[in-house]
C-alpha cells in the first residue's frame, strides 16, 4: 500500500477523508549544510520518507507536502543554508496548524531537524491550548550529532546517488558536552571546518535501511498510541526526542 498524499487529492476527496477521521501528517525538515558529502535536503528527505512509510502503514494518515525550511541558524556559516529562525518557524507552524484544523481533526508534525524542536514545542503547546488535537514526533538514537555515520547511512539508503562518499571526512568528534559552549556561541563553524559533527566513516546503505526501518516502526507505534480512541493528550517535547544537543542550543536562525 502506498501513502495518500494531500497534494494528489481534490478538495471533495479531502473532505471525505477528513470526515472519516483522517490524520494529517506534516513532514518538517530543513535546508541546511550536511557536510561536503550530503545534500542540503537531508533532514527534509528523512522526515518525508518517514511520513510516507506511516501513510503506507496506516491508511487513516494523509501526508501533507513537506515544509523544507526550519530553524537552522547554527549552520549559517555554510553556503546554502536557508533558515527561518525560531520565531518565524513557530509562527508558521501555528498558522499551518490552525489552517489544517479547519479540515482535519488530528494533526501530526514529524520533524527531521533537531533545531526545530524548541519552536515546534511552543507551537504545539499553543495549538493544544486552543483546543486542537496536535502531536509532534522526531527520530531518536542517532550515533553522532550531524552529517556523521547515521545521517550518511540514512541518505545512502534513501538515494546513494546523492551522497559523495569520496568527500566524506570526519568533523569534530569530541564529546558533544565538550564542544557545546562553543556551538552555542559560534555555531557549527566554530568547531568544524567541514560542517560535520561526528564521523561518517563506516556508513552504509544497509545500516541506513535498518535504522530507517526502526524509525518507521517507532513512528507507527507512536501514532497508534497517541491517537488511540482512549488516548489523553500529553506533553510532547520534540526538543528531547533526538540525540542532537547542538540543535537545542537555543540559537535562532
Amino acid at each position: 500500500m502506498t501513502a495518500t498524499l494531500l497534494g494528489d487529492l481534490t478538495w471533495p476527496q479531502v473532505r471525505e477523508r477528513a470526515a472519516a477521521g483522517s490524520i494529517l501528517a506534516v513532514p518538517l525538515g530543513a535546508t541546511e549544510q550536511h557536510g561536503p558529502h550530503l545534500p542540503l535536503s537531508t533532514d527534509t528527505d528523512v522526515a518525508g520518507t518517514l511520513c510516507a512509510a506511516l501513510g503506507a502503514a496506516r491508511p487513516a494518515v494523509v501526508v501533507a507536502p513537506a515544509v523544507p525550511y526550519g530553524s537552522s541558524g547554527e549552520h549559517d556559516g555554510f553556503a546554502g543554508t536557508l533558515s527561518l529562525g525560531q520565531d518565524a518557524l513557530e509562527h508558521l507552524l501555528v498558522e499551518l496548524g490552525r489552517s489544517a484544523s479547519l479540515t482535519f481533526g488530528r494533526l501530526l508534525f514529524v520533524s527531521g531537524h533537531g533545531g526545530n524542536a524548541a519552536p515546534l514545542t511552543r507551537a504545539v503547546t499553543l495549538l493544544r491550548a486552543e483546543g486542537r488535537v496536535v502531536q509532534a514526533w522526531s527520530p531518536t538514537g542517532y550515533v553522532d550529532a550531524h552529517a556523521g555515520r547515521t545521517e550518511t547511512s540514512l541518505q545512502l539508503a534513501l538515494d546513494a546517488r546523492r551522497v559523495d562518499l569520496a568527500s566524506a571526512r570526519p568533523g569534530d568528534t569530541r564529546p558533544i558536552a565538550e564542544v557545546l559552549p562553543l556551538l552555542r556561541a559560534g555555531g557549527v563553524r566554530a568547531v568544524s571546518a567541514n560542517g560535520v559533527l561526528g564521523d561518517p566513516t563506516g556508513a552504509s546503505a544497509q545500516e541506513g535501511a535498518a535504522t530507517l526501518a526502526g524509525l518507521e516502526r517507532a513512528l507507527v507505534a507512536f501514532v497508534d498510541r497517541v491517537f488511540a480512541p482512549d488516548a489523553r493528550p500529553r506533553a510532547t517535547d520534540p526538543s528531547g526526542s533526538r540525540d542532537d544537543p547542538i540543535h537545542t542550543s537555543g540559537r535562532a536562525g
